[in-house]
């Protein structure tokens, strides 16, 4: 139970039950899961082209020659790439920065993956950077941060933010109505 609080979102609760429900199950599938475990630790890295996890050297995402060359979206981590990718909505490329800059945790530009990004923007000249990072403070710093080093190269766009789909503007926070408001377009 230790073990498991570990991970994220698990908390002692969820913990025991799941715990509990790994000493019910026949050995050959603990072991199973155990072996997994073990293989993906081993066989997933990042891409070499954009930072993404893959177990090849180059993730499908850069393999892929149908996606569009001309657009690269730049998120914080590897979940954000699987958020996108489930809107299936996204052709371009990906580049993942590792995190955000947060100077409170000692993370600066340095230990993220922005100076390979702005050689890939250099290099491949892309027609447009967007920016997919949360709207936290840090996330904040991060995407001007990066805009500014990409703009003397291509155009730097960033997603919109506002609200969710089946929310209410009475229980909306100020700064995401504003962002609404700002993020807004032409009906079609």
């Amino acid at each position: 139970m230790e073990q498991l609080q570990r991970l994220p979102g698990v908390g002692p609760k969820s913990a025991q039950r799941l715990a509990l429900h790994i000493l019910k199950r026949p050995e050959a599938e603990v072991e199973a899961l155990a072996q997994a475990l073990i293989e993906a630790k081993k066989q997933v890295g990042l891409c070499s082209v954009c930072f993404h996890l893959s177990a090849e050297p180059v993730c499908e995402i850069c393999r892929n020659v149908n996606r569009d060359n001309n657009t690269f979206c730049v998120v914080a981590d590897s979940r954000d790439v699987i958020a996108l990718e489930k809107t299936r909505e996204y052709k371009g490329k990906y580049h993942v920065l590792g995190g955000v800059i947060s100077p409170i945790d000692g993370i600066g530009p340095e230990q993220l993956t922005i100076q390979a990004l702005v050689r890939r923007v250099s290099q491949q000249k892309p027609q447009e950077v967007i920016l997919a990072i949360s709207p936290s403070v840090e996330g904040e710093t991060t995407t001007l941060y990066v805009g500014q080093l990409l703009k003397p190269f291509t155009k730097v766009t960033r997603i919109a933010f506002g609200l969710p789909v089946g929310g209410d503007l009475e229980y909306a926070d100020e700064v995401t109505l504003a962002r609404a408001l700002e993020g807004r377009r032409e009906l079609d």
